[in-house]
């Protein structure tokens, strides 16, 4: 790993400790970076915000967004303090960053009570066999969204 990458994860790890130690949420931190700079940052704030989506890498990528007015993040590295999550995980392949990298594993987060391997177990069933009961309603009066879209003008494609 070169130096400047070392760098980049050093300050997400930096930002892992100081979140738990001002109590501001869990060991979490993430940046994103651009052409070398660290264009934004992000920490766990779940418990903060009252957000459970509010992980380190979301909160990165959101403030990444708005410093590139971008939906995406072409050409940016995302260097996060441990392996996302599958929601985490998601959210960085809808940002289309060229690169991640981590440090933390999921085994390692498992271990102090982070563990996400039920939902990539879950993910995995079919629809019917998963624990939170899911069922698909009205699927012909939301398809009239999906034919605007379709045909729209106004869309731009991401």
């Amino acid at each position: 790993m070169h130096q400047e990458n070392s760098q980049f994860m050093l300050e997400a790890i930096r930002l892992s400790v100081a979140n738990v130690e001002e109590g501001k949420g869990g060991p979490f931190g993430a940046v994103v970076v651009k052409d070398g700079k660290i264009i934004a940052r992000g920490t766990n704030q779940v418990t903060a915000s009252k957000d459970p989506t509010a992980h380190a890498e979301v909160v990165a990528i959101r403030n990444a967004c708005e410093v590139l007015n971008s939906f995406q993040l072409d050409g940016c590295e995302i260097y996060t303090s441990c392996e996302p999550c599958p929601m985490c995980l998601g959210a960085i392949y809808w940002a289309r960053p060229d690169k991640l990298y981590y440090a933390n594993s999921k085994e390692d987060a498992a271990s102090i009570e982070f563990d996400d391997q039920f939902i990539y177990e879950e993910i995995a069933l079919p629809v019917a066999k998963r624990k939170l009961f899911t069922q698909q309603i009205l699927r012909d009066e939301a398809l009239a969204a999906f034919e605007k879209w379709k045909d729209s003008p106004l869309k731009i494609e991401y």
